[in-house]
């Protein structure tokens, strides 16, 4: 399985993400400059965390606005996985790919910890080799990660199974303890916590190698196997 990290101006994660994939998991990696993109020959795409374009007008607004996003809007129609972490969900959000916004964080200082979230739904291509409920430790490092959405889109998530992720202890104010959300199709997920710095027991947990197992044992029973 190949993946591409997606590296926009400001991207500091993109190593993470690629070294996460390539020595942790096993599979194919490859960086790719937002401006050379052509991502036909990739099986998932990857947005890292960071501070694209300094974050200027908003987290993730100006890397929304990017060709390539237009292109990862026709692979996620089409149902190729996609993961975006920490500014990566902001980016996502941003796009329209998922719902919401982002707030500062409730206390409105930049966070940098370990943090313990439950899995909300292990019946996604990312979370299918967690159990249901399972509690999970992964680190955030963000200073606007405080998810909002309005009562509605929020019920529609609730009912459609489209929380992936709460946090156990909600450290920035994110509506329904909501550290991770799936569009409705389920190839597409934000998540503010890293777990591609969580796949090695010497980095602390390594809790978030489940989540690249999951796609990768996604990927092949569908379109290896053929299932």
């Amino acid at each position: 399985m190949k993946f591409a990290v997606i590296v926009f101006p400001g991207s500091n994660c993109d190593r993470d993400m690629y070294h996460a994939v390539q020595d942790s998991l096993g599979e194919e990696a490859k960086l790719v400059w937002y401006e050379d993109a052509d991502l036909v020959e990739f099986d998932a795409i990857l947005l890292p965390g960071g501070f694209s374009y300094g974050d200027y007008l908003r987290s993730g607004a100006i890397a929304a606005t990017s060709n390539i996003v237009n292109q990862i809007k026709q692979k996620a129609s089409e149902g190729m996985p996609i993961l975006g972490v920490c500014n990566g969900f902001q980016v996502l959000l941003e796009s329209g790919l998922l719902p919401g916004a982002m707030l500062r964080n409730k206390k409105l200082k930049f966070m940098c910890h370990q943090e313990e979230l439950v899995v909300e739904n292990n019946q996604t291509q990312f979370t299918s080799s967690y159990e249901e409920k399972e509690t999970i430790s992964l680190p955030i490092a963000h200073g606007e990660g405080n998810y909002y959405c309005d009562e509605k889109v929020l019920a529609e998530l609730e009912a459609n199974g489209q929380i992936v992720f709460r946090y156990a202890d909600n450290p920035n104010g994110s509506v329904g303890d909501i550290a991770g959300i799936i569009n409705e199709q389920g190839n597409v997920l934000g998540m503010m916590p890293h777990p591609e710095r969580a796949t090695e027991a010497v980095l602390g947990s390594d809790d978030g190698l489940k989540l690249f197992k999951s796609v990768v044992n996604h990927w092949r029973e569908a379109y290896v196997a053929g299932v």
